[in-house]
């Protein structure tokens, strides 16, 4: 393993010219990542004889064949669910497709679900977006091996949304999400019911992921170390599982329920006619108001509820949802070298080693078509009002002077939060979070240089580290208030400074301005509780990229995960209620997560 290991990472740092020098700084963070594996095993919970569910289901997890494209069949991991009490529409299968059931609950019920693993690794199944108790959220500690069952039961706590379970196990997530492990939860609601929006065949999920597949229709993951540094992008856009994806309407508005299902791909979603994206509802549930946007940028594990109207269309009219191009989500070095590889964000190639790929991340690409088919004689409304949301301030927070930092670093084999490489047990004053308590937390790049990258994390948080949720601001473009130049591959370290657990939150000998070249987009997943976000600013130096995404966030209702660009920074108001124990954050490019870009909180 450790002879592969270094293996891959010379293979990188040759590609990327990053060089020897580099290389030599390394060592440490291999160890780190290497204790990663160290996870320690929970007997799995069973079915409490006290718990009495309204919602009861077995959920299977087995590998399968699913035809995906002509030819041969596509051998992947699938989960297969079976009712075994209540309501009759709780399960829809999306026909065809590798993807696992819809499952459809009610707010208030009570739900049993028994996880049966039938693959040949260990695997757990996590409630994205759900807001239920810390051993029912899926955390790794709670994988199982192949022929145990893990029982879940919670009550839906949630409000209307569109919500994911997919697996977590420790180090696998990614490839266990991109053989074909997820699926959507749908809530409703009694304040949902009453605006009679578009169901039944007018509701729409949209699964939207890319996947690679070779001469056998096999699916290819992971051709290399870049391949997880860079998050890894397939070279064919599926919809609902099924490539070429094709939707027949009716000449009336449709509800679609988008999921970015995505490992790492970052979508700018838009209509090829220009026509304004209608959104509703993002990962908590509906807005208080329709907000209609040019193109919504959607991250990985993000959702929209999209209203689309057809009813002015003509029948045999055809529209496609496309991504538009957009840049600076991708490190500046790796799109410099793809533009002198004639590749980019424009081209065909991907950079730093990277395989050509027909479908460049921030490239201009079709999603899917609708094709009018039919007409119908009455369309339902675009409501003024929605929903009611209570809006949190700063008055609502325990702590509005001291945001609870989420620090992002980047670099060769490094992708950490707070400075640190995912372990357990390794809770930092700032992560343990005061139960019942709502917090003001704060997102940003905290590798040191100009751009806007520059955070006194790294300097402060060693310093202040008596100061278990502080964090004090410094010049945006400064770090330990040293100005970075040139690539200073000597002593700079992130600011010179040290994390919570006196650790330097550096990369050696690399620093600051390495970690600047290396800066990407992120998008952020916090377990528990969905967030609302408070402000997004941006640095001095990200112009350019930042203006082909800055107007594709909807900011108002609540998110259970936010895209987070080079040198931006952004505040978020979280609740932390009902429940105590370990709720994981962390980078849901799937990839990242894997390396490490994951923590824990412990709220007590």
């Amino acid at each position: 393993m450790l002879n592969k290991f270094n293996k891959s990472r010379r293979q990188f740092f040759a590609q990327s010219g990053v060089g020897l020098l580099a290389y030599a700084s390394m060592p440490g963070w291999l160890r780190a990542m290497e204790n990663m594996g160290e996870m320690p095993k929970m007997a799995p919970f069973k079915a409490s004889p006290n718990f009495h569910p309204d919602v009861e289901l077995d959920l299977f997890c087995r590998p399968s064949d699913v035809a995906i494209l002509p030819g041969q069949t596509t051998r992947v991991q699938r989960y297969f669910a079976k009712l075994v009490k209540g309501p009759a529409d709780t399960l829809a299968e999306i026909p065809g497709s590798y993807l696992g059931p819809v499952m459809r609950f009610e707010t208030g019920q009570k739900i049993r679900i028994n996880l049966h693993n039938q693959l040949d690794e260990p695997t757990i199944t996590h409630w994205h977006g759900l807001h239920v108790p810390a051993a029912m959220d899926g955390h790794p500690l709670y994988a199982i091996d192949q022929g145990q069952s893990f029982v879940y039961e919670f009550e839906m706590l949630n409000r209307a949304s569109m919500n994911i379970y997919h697996p977590h196990p420790h180090n696998t997530t990614a490839k266990q999400v991109y053989h074909g492990l997820a699926g959507a939860i749908l809530v409703n609601d009694a304040e949902e019911r009453r605006l009679e929006l578009p169901s039944g065949e007018y509701e729409v999920p949209i699964v939207i992921q890319d996947r690679s597949f070779d001469a056998s229709n096999q699916l290819q993951y992971v051709h290399g170390m870049h391949d997880r540094m860079m998050g890894f992008y397939g070279d064919r856009i599926l919809v609902n599982g099924k490539a070429d994806f094709q939707l027949d309407v009716a000449c009336r508005a449709y509800r679609f329920r988008v999921l970015n299902g995505s490992t790492a791909r970052i979508y700018k979603l838009a209509w090829d006619d220009n026509t304004p994206l209608t959104v509703i509802g993002t990962d908590g549930g509906l807005l208080e108001v329709p907000v209609n946007k040019p193109y919504v940028m959607l991250a990985p594990g993000e959702r929209l509820d999209i209203w689309a109207d057809f009813s002015g269309r003509k029948v045999g009219s055809q529209l496609v949802l496309r991504s538009r191009s957009f840049s600076g989500a991708l490190p500046k070095m790796a799109e410099r070298m793809m533009g002198s590889m004639g590749g980019g964000e424009h081209g065909g190639g991907r950079g730093m080693g990277m395989h050509a790929n027909a479908v460049p991340m921030g490239s201009d690409y079709p999603i899917f078509k609708i094709k009018v088919t039919r007409p119908v004689g009455d369309s339902p409304k675009l409501p003024d009002s929605l929903a009611q949301i209570k809006r949190y301030s700063l008055h609502d927070t325990a702590n509005p002077a001291k945001p609870v930092p989420i620090g992002i670093s980047e670099g060769p084999m490094r992708m950490v939060l707070n400075g640190r490489p995912y372990a357990y047990n390794d809770i930092l004053p700032s992560e343990r979070i005061p139960f019942n308590t709502v917090q003001l937390m704060e997102i940003f790049h905290a590798h040191g240089g100009n751009g806007g990258h520059g955070d006194k994390a790294g300097g402060e948080h060693g310093a202040d580290s008596g100061k278990p949720q502080g964090m004090r601001h410094g010049n945006q473009g400064e770090a330990g208030g040293r100005r970075m130049g040139g690539m200073g591959m000597g002593g700079m370290n992130h600011g010179g400074g040290q994390d919570e657990g006196g650790h330097k939150m550096g990369m050696g000998g690399m620093g600051g301005n390495m970690g600047m070249m290396m800066s990407m987009a992120h998008p952020i997943h916090l377990h528990g509780q969905y967030f609302q976000i408070l402000s997004r600013t941006v640095g001095m130096g990200e112009g350019d990229g930042y203006a082909t995404v800055k107007d594709g966030f909807i900011e108002g209702g609540w998110k259970d995960t936010v895209l987070v660009m080079p040198g931006e920074r952004v505040r978020i108001i979280k609740p932390f209620q009902d429940f105590k124990g370990l709720f994981m954050y962390h980078c849901h490019n799937l990839e990242h997560e894997d390396m490490g870009m994951m923590r824990d909180f412990s709220v007590e």
